[in-house]
């Protein structure tokens, strides 16, 4: 797993970080994206879903969230 430190980072940054790794997810690997801005997982969500890509999100710390981008399924 790719493990993307977002923290500080202002939108749309995040997003064109994620979409740097778009081969390792077509590859089959996932990213994580650690992010301390909720417009952040607002735009990460809304990409993944248009993108049919499985996503969850953690927020083990108030105020930080963990973003978990999964490739597609394999049929």
């Amino acid at each position: 797993m790719h493990r993307l430190d977002c923290l500080g980072d202002m939108c749309p940054l995040p997003l064109m970080k994620l979409m740097q790794y778009r081969e390792q997810l077509d590859r089959g690997e996932s990213v994580m994206i650690v992010t301390d801005h909720s417009c952040t997982c607002e735009s990460l969500l809304n990409y993944c879903h248009k993108q049919d890509l499985p996503v969850a999100v953690l927020e083990p710390i108030p105020g930080v969230w963990e973003i978990t981008i999964q490739p597609k399924p394999m049929l």
